[in-house]
């Protein structure tokens, strides 16, 4: 079925200007100031008054199996559902494992994408965890990324954190190189994703892998790099010598209290720093645990992260005096950039059919995926198999 979406102020990221937009399924047919269509009744069309239409948002690190764990066995954080992303305009994501690789498995992980992929996403996987050596589908980093259609790079391994397995500059040297020969293979983007805990060495091996060996800095995609102010100068000086960061959008009081910098603030000063914005990242984190330790790193709480906050933070940078094409590439083109997820990230004719469609007051409207449209007026048109059916699997589940 043809889609005509009229008189959209269209970001792609960039502002296009008022624009018609045709696509049917997931291909983008035309854009362009207005689109004569002659059996327009064949065509749904969607009027859009001049309201933004955004791409998709894109986000690079979700646990879709649930994380957490590190209270103890009832602390485990539940799965991602369809709607989670939906409803909040995100239509791309990447998985990852996290701390847990035990009672969480990259077979668990694959089959989740897929599943909600068939729901109406795209979504993507890191091979590997928090640990080393790192667990893959297949015995090898670099066969995981030539032989598994959906696993793109290795991830979210961690640094500078004490659940990490204290790598050093060979190790994660290995796994970077091992990642980038399958990345290169495949065509995809071979990426090492890396979770950078609070310690005091911060990306430091970063830097030493790229002095000591054939690597470059941009075979690594640190996060989590406004964890601490300290952490962020690094980032900044990171993304100065060509590297892209990424800054976690879900928080709580706590962490902000003990000196993680709010996304507002680090973007703010990374743009007070002169860093170019198409260097930086963001990312929900969504269904991980937030755990919160004491002194002696013992585990005495725990939240969860929110695929959602992903909007809400594209929301608070524009209130904060922002514009929209500014900072619409935090959350849509530079990950898919850094990902070689080419065909995500923008609107074009080159480009999946994934719009966000706002309000006048920038609410979400409607969210396209594939072509296929997942919320209207807000609300959400499709939900996941397990998320509103009673009984589950009745046949309106899978329409």
């Amino acid at each position: 079925m043809l889609t005509l979406i009229r008189n959209a102020a269209v970001y792609a990221p960039q502002f296009l200007g008022l624009r018609d937009v045709l696509f049917c399924e997931a291909k983008v047919l035309k854009i362009a100031p207005v689109i004569d269509l002659k059996h327009a009744d064949l065509v749904t069309i969607i009027e859009a008054n001049g309201r933004p239409l955004i791409p998709g948002l894109v986000d690079p690190l979700v646990h879709i199996t649930g994380g957490g764990g590190e209270g103890g066995y009832h602390t485990r954080t539940p799965e991602m559902q369809l709607t989670d992303a939906s409803l909040a305009g995100v239509t791309t994501l990447v998985a990852a494992l996290g701390t847990d690789a035990i009672s969480r498995s990259l077979n668990e992980l694959v089959v989740k994408a897929k599943a909600l992929t068939y729901e109406g996403l795209s979504v993507f996987c890191y091979t590997g965890s928090y640990e080393y050596p790192v667990k893959t589908l297949t015995g090898d980093i670099t066969q995981d990324l030539v032989l598994i259609d959906n696993v793109i790079g290795v991830g979210e391994i961690a640094i500078a954190d004490h659940r990490g397995s204290q790598l050093t500059v060979p190790e994660l040297a290995r796994v970077a190189a091992q990642s980038r020969v399958g990345g290169m293979l495949s065509g995809k983007g071979g990426i090492v994703f890396v979770h950078v805990g609070d310690g005091a060495t911060g990306i430091q091996i970063l830097h030493h892998i790229a002095q000591q060996s054939d690597i470059p800095l941009t075979q690594f995609y640190p996060t989590h790099m406004n964890r601490s102010q300290q952490l962020l100068e690094q980032g900044l000086e990171f993304a100065r010598q060509g590297g892209v960061i990424d800054f976690t959008t879900s928080t709580n009081t706590q962490y902000l209290n003990e000196g993680e910098v709010e996304v507002v603030n680090a973007v703010h000063f990374a743009i007070s720093q002169g860093v170019n914005l198409s260097q930086i990242s963001l990312s929900s984190d969504g269904n991980a645990s937030l755990p919160i330790f004491s002194s002696d790193g013992e585990c005495i709480g725990i939240e969860m992260g929110k695929v959602s906050s992903l909007f809400e933070a594209l929301m608070a940078l524009i209130n904060s005096g922002l514009p929209l094409e500014k900072v619409l590439p935090l959350v849509t083109s530079n990950a898919a950039r850094v990902l070689k997820l080419k065909t995500k990230g923008g609107i074009s004719e080159t480009h999946d059919a994934d719009f966000v469609l706002l309000t006048d007051n920038f609410n979400i409207d409607k969210v396209w995926s594939k072509g296929q449209l997942l919320v209207d007026e807000g609300n959400a048109l499709k939900w996941g198999t397990f998320e509103s059916c009673n009984p589950p699997l009745k046949s309106e589940c899978f329409k």
